[in-house]
């Protein structure tokens, strides 16, 4: 069933982030001093007294974006006010009207979606003494809170759970499979999120660093409901210009973190950079199964072919050497809904189980097949394997001396393992346990 959803508008910097976060509880939306910082709705599920809203930022109504994309910022504004059951309207209680706020309430008088007046920035006596001004705008008594200090929330809570339609009372299942897309700025993420669901879900620019926070998307595909994970393009550490970049950059990396597969987006016509094999050892520390999407193929398949390509990923990227690919043209939509059913395959296969005569017949097999040559005579020896988690899957091999297993050894047994086992496509971890002593690979 679908969720109501309760929309945060009003001009820049009056504190519309910084409520999201406080009402969910976590960190969500990007807060800083700076106008301007959200540009596409980003979108939260909030518990609110045993009911779940879909608590909708939106970018600042009436900024006047440095990269010229204040109509695409308004045209997110304008989906979120039309869906919205309830919309909160933030004023800055400490500077009064705003023009700008006259304009917005003039708007939203006309609709027929109910309206909260919230005076935010009311921890001091002088803010809420002024207050009575907003009265002027026709839409009620003007709530004071504080989101900064969390004054007024409760009310505002009760408020928000009062005003909204009895009939929505399920919470949404948890989607069938979480996807984070990552990779360089203009790599194609949005586009490719916006293909997925026909519509201008987030903003697509040519302009480098147009997403900023990690938005949460959710699409259908044949019945079930999944979540995929806009982030920020990545940028090189010496490139960051300020908090805004570094705090988008943070939430990108925690994406990878709570995404069950991760979608590396390549851009085919510029090749893998230095800050694509940073991405890479990201993905791979992080041991997060992953789809490798070369996008925009379309501009260079006459100039190459997918072999010649792949073999320059396996040189490139070579920690994702198991890492399926997928050539798609995200701008026309193809081959962007097979990315998604590699991704179902990797999330299968990610929470596999091997039973132990399974795996020590594997084990047994590459034991007895062709190893690395030993170093100063210390062979090394698996006496037993066990399969103790999935995702990742995570075998704990006995052995003779867990120092005897150089890197080349373990990257061997790694391999063969993914040869003779359901994980062909995934990351694995393996620990060499001797005695009581335990090495991670």
């Amino acid at each position: 069933m679908t969720l109501p959803m309760v929309a945060i508008v009003g001009r820049p910097n009056v504190g519309k982030s910084t409520l999201l976060n406080r009402l969910a509880g976590r960190r969500i939306s990007i807060v800083h001093d700076r106008p301007g910082v959200t540009r596409d709705r980003i979108a939260a599920e909030v518990e609110m007294d045993d009911r779940t809203v879909e608590m909708i930022d939106t970018g600042g109504i009436g900024i006047v974006d440095n990269h010229d994309l204040s109509g695409d910022i308004h045209l997110q504004i304008d989906t979120a006010i039309d869906n919205a059951q309830l919309i909160l309207f933030l004023v800055d209680a400490r500077e009064g009207p705003h023009p700008v706020d006259v304009e917005v309430a003039q708007r939203l008088r006309e609709g027929d979606v109910p309206v909260f007046l919230l005076a935010n920035k009311c921890e001091s006596d002088s803010a809420r003494l002024g207050i009575g001004e907003f009265f002027a705008f026709g839409l009620g008594e003007p709530l004071p809170i504080s989101a900064e200090h969390n004054e007024g929330l409760y009310d505002l809570r009760e408020r928000i759970v009062a005003a909204l339609p009895e009939e929505v009372e399920e919470a949404r299942e948890d989607p069938a499979l979480r996807i984070a897309l990552v990779g360089r700025r203009n790599a194609g993420k949005s586009t490719f999120i916006n293909a997925i669901l026909n519509e201008e879900r987030v903003i697509v620019s040519e302009i480098p660093g147009t997403t900023r926070d990690a938005v949460d998307v959710r699409f259908m595909k044949d019945g079930k409901e999944f979540l995929a994970i806009d982030t920020a393009g990545l940028v090189r550490k010496a490139k960051l210009r300020d908090s805004v970049e570094f705090y988008a950059q943070v939430r990108s990396l925690d994406a990878i973190r709570r995404a069950e597969v991760v979608l590396f987006m390549i851009d085919a016509e510029h090749g893998i950079s230095q800050l694509d094999k940073r991405i890479g050892s990201d993905i791979v520390s992080e041991h997060r199964p992953c789809v490798i999407a070369v996008n925009k193929w379309d501009l260079v398949a006459d100039r190459t072919d997918m072999a010649t390509y792949e073999e320059y990923i396996a040189k490139s990227l070579r920690g994702l050497s198991y890492a399926p690919i997928v050539y798609l043209t995200a701008k026309d939509g193809r081959n962007i809904w097979d990315v998604i059913s590699v991704a179902q395959s990797l999330a299968k296969q990610f929470q596999a189980r091997v039973g132990t005569g399974v795996l020590n017949r594997a084990v047994e097999t590459i034991m007895n097949g062709p190893m690395p040559r030993p170093k100063h005579n210390n062979y090394p020896k698996i006496f037993f394997a066990t399969q103790v988690t999935t995702a990742p899957p995570t075998l704990v091999l006995s052995v003779n001396k867990a120092e005897f297993f150089s890197g080349h050894y373990r990257r061997t047994i790694e391999n063969r393992f993914r040869e003779m086992l359901p994980f062909e496509e995934i990351p694995i971890r393996i620990i060499y346990r001797q005695r009581e002593s335990i090495y991670h690979d």
